[in-house]
């Protein structure tokens, strides 16, 4: 997978953004990226939940399909997406994410949990330097956009239970399940 870029601050939104959707085992997979890389995967019961959401995520920019010559590099993103969740290794995918230099953190940490392998937003916290930054680590985990790629789903609470997860607890916990299998 590739790592989150190191920059002092990505918080600029794209002012364009490509979109595909495919059907998965966890339901609705949406893809969105920029020139600069993939910057929203997320997944929704409905197939209109996904460009809400999209919508929602990028009110300033521009959503449009992918375009054609585009489309056979978010076939390859996506059939990686659809492989993973049918059991193989997830490949170096390009992204581009925005947040602040603490979101950003916690993203890239998150990146280097491997599949199968929790901590708790504690262990993440104290991981940064920043042991008392607990909720801050879990807001960074809300504002995620991008599923699986920066795997959020690996984080749980202190005493062990699932927390929240964006796209639902038990998609979160259908991915746990998967990686710890794929183990």
């Amino acid at each position: 997978m590739t790592k989150v870029p190191v920059e002092p601050r990505n918080l600029a939104l794209p002012a364009r953004v490509f979109f595909a959707d495919s059907l998965t085992r966890l339901g609705w997979l949406g893809l969105g990226a920029t020139d600069r890389g993939i910057c929203f995967l997320q997944f929704s019961n409905d197939r209109d939940g996904l460009l809400a959401a999209l919508g929602s995520e990028f009110s300033h920019a521009t959503i449009e399909p992918v375009p054609i010559p585009a489309a056979p590099q978010f076939t390859r993103w996506t059939k990686a997406i659809v492989e993973f969740l049918e059991g193989t290794a997830l490949p170096n995918l390009p992204l581009d994410l925005r947040g602040t230099t603490f979101q950003r953190s916690v993203w890239q940490y998150l990146q280097t949990i491997a599949a199968g392998e929790v901590r708790s937003y504690s262990e993440v916290a104290q991981a940064l330097g920043r042991p008392k930054a607990v909720r801050a680590v879990a807001s960074a985990c809300a504002k995620n956009r991008v599923a699986l790629l920066v795997p959020c789903h690996r984080v749980l609470r202190g005493d062990g239970g699932l927390g929240g997860y964006k796209w639902g607890l038990e998609r979160k916990e259908i991915l746990l399940s998967h990686e710890r299998a794929m183990r």
